[in-house]
């Protein structure tokens, strides 16, 4: 056999390894598509309204539609599909989820909220005082945060949409 081909089949076999816990964990392979997808769409999403590719959206938190809530809705209706909505893992599921999408609408976006107004305050600040204290010129707390209830709603229903979609394995 040639070199190239072993390399080949020696990769093939590397990355079968790789993805093996990924082709027996449904719950977690829906999930991370439902994060994936949501990342994805607020790409496609700043591309159509603002017009230029942001990267921090691939991976930023904040947005429409929210990620998390994208991420543990899938999580909660595969755990349904897979182990049953009767099962404690489901109701787990569940309580993690409303926790995540609660956080994700209250204390989130609240820091956000809070963020705008700290940097609105350091720049009126700075305009004054910028030659006493260079090194704050630059700082800028993260703004998007959280999510809005209709951010949030998106996301679920993402979520909840991918969470159908993906097939059952076995």
């Amino acid at each position: 056999m040639r070199l190239s081909a072993k390399l080949c089949e020696l990769g093939y076999e590397t990355m079968q390894w790789l993805l093996m816990p990924l082709q027996w964990n449904f719950v977690l392979v829906t999930s991370l598509v439902a994060s994936l997808a949501a990342q994805l769409v607020k790409v496609i999403l700043n591309l159509i309204i603002i017009g230029k590719f942001i990267p921090e959206r691939i991976w930023g938190a904040g947005g429409m539609p929210s990620s998390h809530s994208a991420t543990v809705c899938a999580m909660v209706v595969a755990t349904g599909r897979y182990c049953g909505v009767d099962s404690t893992l489901f109701a787990i599921a569940v309580v993690l989820s409303v926790i995540v999408m609660y956080d994700a609408m209250g204390v989130r976006r609240e820091t956000g909220e809070q963020a705008k107004v700290l940097n609105q305050m350091l720049n009126e600040w700075m305009d004054e005082s910028a030659q006493s204290m260079p090194w704050l010129a630059d700082k800028r707390l993260k703004e998007m945060v959280g999510h809005t209830p209709i951010q949030v709603l998106a996301g679920a229903a993402l979520g909840v949409l991918i969470g159908f979609v993906m097939p059952i394995p076995g």
